[in-house]
């Protein structure tokens, strides 16, 4: 434990009710304390015992690392403030400790986040993280509908690795395309990874980009130009 994390223990007749009175003991300490910081260790889940005899109560370790918590920053506007917010949520409730690093520009936002075991976080093909980006947009959209800026989520760098995984599979199955003179059909992708392929081979002569399928098993198809 450092100095930056604070551990109480308390007890009650059920695991539940030992984490209130833990709760409660930090928000004597600590008032403005947000709960989702909060991180609970059962230790025991206690004993009802019978008629009064072997009881035992209920004991876990409460614990807030202080270094973790994502505090507004001085200079950071309200739409950061909220997507910050909104993620601190999100990453507590998947037991996720990470860091925030928001950019922001007259155009869009881009929030980054770092740690450690964050591939429960990005999903297979990105399909967690993309779902969290979709529902961050719709919730600041909501709030601000007159004054949209497209809020790109990212973590440990799976964005820019993805791109460019993209970009070459579609530069490779374009030149397959064209080489057989037959259409070719990628593995389904989000909506964020077929708009990558389709950017790409836009400017790759002789061939043309189409989406065929439902979601969530969506696909781009490749075909040569006039086939």
């Amino acid at each position: 434990m450092t100095e930056d994390t604070l551990r109480i223990e308390a007890t009650g007749e059920t695991v539940g009710e030992a984490k209130w009175a833990a709760l409660r003991e930090l928000e004597k300490l600590h008032p403005e304390l947000d709960k989702s910081a909060v991180q609970f260790q059962v230790v025991s889940e206690g004993e009802r015992g019978l008629l009064g005899v072997g009881y035992a109560p209920a004991r876990i370790v409460a614990s807030v690392d202080f270094s973790a918590v994502h505090e507004p920053r001085a200079g950071e506007t309200e739409l950061a403030a909220r997507v910050r917010e909104i993620l601190d949520r999100i990453t507590s409730g998947l037991n996720l400790r990470c860091r925030i690093e928001i950019g922001e520009d007259d155009e869009s936002l881009v929030a980054t986040l770092s740690g450690s075991n964050l591939g429960l976080l990005i999903g297979k093909h990105g399909q967690t993280i993309d779902a969290i980006q979709y529902l961050v947009n719709a919730i600041v959209w909501r709030v601000w509908p007159d004054d949209r800026k497209e809020v790109t989520i990212d973590a440990a760098g799976y964005r820019e690795r993805r791109r460019a995984a993209l970009e070459a599979l579609a530069t490779r199955s374009a030149e397959e395309a064209l080489a057989s003179h037959t259409a070719v059909t990628l593995e389904p992708m989000t909506a964020v990874e077929r708009k990558i392929v389709h950017v790409v081979l836009k400017e790759f002569g002789g061939v043309e980009t189409s989406s065929d399928g439902t979601e969530p098993n969506r696909a781009v198809v490749i075909t040569p130009a006039g086939g």
